[in-house]
């Protein structure tokens, strides 16, 4: 049995107590079956002191929950295990440019296509007026670029008083009505190789689709345009990757736009792995054995 390391929440963060520990047990139940042991520990227990992180043949980031409530210490850490060696995987350094929505801008500029955005610092009422007026549209969307799980995410109408806006770094988005007819495909790659797709759809009325807000679930074949849209994305990003969950939504007119690629802590969505991740597991024994 090869024994990995496997990084989890903050013990002192309980928002995700009653999640994480089952996302765990799926992931360490596939690794299983490739006799891979997940030992479980707090990513923070390994931010100012890379040694035992070190001693493991492998490190996954898999459910670092919360990383983005504490950002300056996450990038502090990848920096760290880049610099001490640590062989993580995705690699330390992705953990950290992935952890800011900012690297969408990035690859825009390689022409992947994203939604219409306006990058702004600390949102205000002005700045979301002017998107209104920009993009001529009757909703915005305003997230932050450092968030997960739609934290601090707001959808606005013409006239509506930003309240509780983003303190920092944010995008300004045109609402994509198309999330709650056509909700958000997830297409996953293990080892380079696409594994499954899932479409993810909000209840009436709303629109985050994540599963804590009641979002619904379907595993899918995704259409050729998908397809071809997620291997621009992992072409554009160019870097070694384990694992890579990449968010797309069709706009108006039917074109897929980048949502996110998701190469921290995604969801799996072992559940509607044909494989139940197996697949995942055939990548990480690779990864362990080159």
């Amino acid at each position: 049995m090869t024994r990995i390391a496997l990084l989890t929440p903050d013990p002192a963060d309980p928002s995700y107590a009653g999640q994480w520990p089952g996302v765990l047990e799926r992931l360490q139940a596939c690794l299983a079956l490739e006799g891979i042991e997940a030992d479980a520990t707090p990513w923070t227990e390994h931010a100012d002191d890379a040694g035992r992180l070190a001693a493991y043949p492998l490190v996954l980031p898999l459910i670092v929950w919360g990383y983005h409530r504490d950002h300056a210490r996450w990038i502090a850490a990848t920096s760290l295990w880049a610099e001490a060696g640590v062989k993580i995987a995705n690699p330390a350094t992705v953990l950290g440019w992935n952890s800011d929505k900012a690297y969408l801008r990035r690859l825009a500029e390689k022409g992947v296509p994203i939604a219409p955005t306006v990058w702004a610092n600390a949102p205000s009422q002005a700045d979301v007026d002017a998107a209104f007026a920009q993009f001529s549209t009757d909703q915005l969307v305003v997230k932050p670029t450092v968030s997960a799980g739609a934290y601090r995410t707001l959808r606005l109408s013409p006239g509506q008083a930003v309240i509780d806006a983003p303190p920092g770094p944010a995008m300004i988005q045109p609402y994509l009505a198309t999330i709650e007819t056509e909700g958000e495909t997830s297409l996953l790659f293990f080892g380079g190789r696409f594994s499954h797709a899932v479409n993810k759809r909000p209840v009436n009325g709303d629109f985050r689709i994540q599963v804590q807000f009641g979002g619904t679930y379907e595993t899918v074949a995704p259409p050729a345009a998908c397809m071809a849209l997620a291997e621009q994305v992992l072409a554009a990003i160019d870097e070694p990757l384990l694992y890579a969950r990449i968010d797309m939504a069709p706009d108006t007119d039917g074109h897929w736009l980048l949502m996110e690629a998701e190469l921290i802590e995604p969801d799996f969505y072992l559940n509607n792995d044909p494989t139940k991740g197996a697949g995942f597991a055939k990548a990480v024994r690779a990864m362990l054995t080159a």
